[in-house]
């Protein structure tokens, strides 16, 4: 029993207090993205006009907003759609950066310099921004808001994977594979691969969290989800013009963007730091 328990007790210890309730909150969230009526079984579009405006209670948890329509089931049900976006844009982004960084690393010369001007300039402005112009050129919508934050997060995908597969390629292992008549194909899927994509995934748990925070000030500003979507960039969109009078509409919905985004940072610092001892 006590050998059973010593690989928990490891985890633990590595995840530490604060990656442990990073923990359990990421369970919450991915609850309330597969299954968010386990959570709040109401239905987040359903309107009560006569409880317009409810602070915070026993029966509204979170308020309710304009239309009388609990916030707590909005805030729950919009999980699914602030995070799918998230880690749709997230895709997105560390897709264009593999094919980026791969070509980059591993092609000519010329490839490579050209590949490197193109993410320098793009990097150059910062992501907001730059998805902002996408989405002045694309159109507003949902589908418009994930591919820009996609196009726009992945020059730093395309950065971190060229300097890893350069160094990696480099080093006296894979020097050695080659030397032992190893072809291109196999140093690249037994050796290069596995000790890059690693950092890779570790950054892109960071960059969800920071893909909800783009995604939502998209749809705050109106350019992404719209109302009456559950979606907390948009409910924050929404709440705004009431928050002198009911605070909790733009507040809670906040919160949540907040703390997912935390939860996030902090188990994708703990991957990250759990991938450098590994190697």
């Amino acid at each position: 029993m006590t050998a059973a328990r010593e690989p928990l007790r490891r985890a633990l210890r590595t995840l530490g207090p604060g990656g442990v309730i990073a923990g359990v909150g990421l369970i919450l969230i991915l609850i309330a993205v597969v299954s968010p009526g386990v959570i709040a079984p109401r239905d987040p579009l359903a309107i009560a006009p006569s409880e317009a405006f409810s602070p915070p209670s026993f029966a509204h948890p979170f308020g309710t907003d304009e239309s009388g329509r609990d916030l707590f089931t909005r805030v729950v049900h919009g999980a699914a759609a602030s995070a799918g976006i998230g880690l749709a844009a997230t895709g997105i982004g560390i897709a264009a950066g593999l094919v980026l960084g791969f070509a980059g690393a591993l092609g000519p010369r010329w490839l490579d310099a050209a590949i490197a001007r193109v993410v320098e300039v793009l990097f150059a402005l910062p992501t907001l921004v730059l998805a902002l112009l996408l989405v002045a050129v694309i159109g507003p919508g949902t589908q418009a808001s994930i591919l820009a934050i996609g196009v726009a997060t992945a020059p730093g995908y395309a950065r971190i994977l060229r300097s890893r597969v350069r160094g990696v390629a480099r080093s006296d292992y894979v020097g050695y594979a080659r030397h032992e008549g190893a072809g291109p194909v196999t140093v690249f899927v037994r050796h290069i691969a596995p000790n890059t994509l690693w950092p890779l995934v570790a950054t892109a748990t960071l960059g969800v969290g920071q893909a909800i925070v783009w995604v939502s000030a998209l749809s705050f500003l109106g350019l992404g989800a719209l109302p009456p979507s559950p979606e907390w960039g948009a409910m924050l969109n929404a709440g705004r013009v009431y928050i002198s009078t009911a605070w909790w509409m733009t507040v809670l919905p906040g919160l949540a963007i907040v703390a997912t985004a935390t939860v996030l940072t902090v188990l994708g610092r703990r991957a990250s730091g759990a991938g450098s001892e590994a190697t």
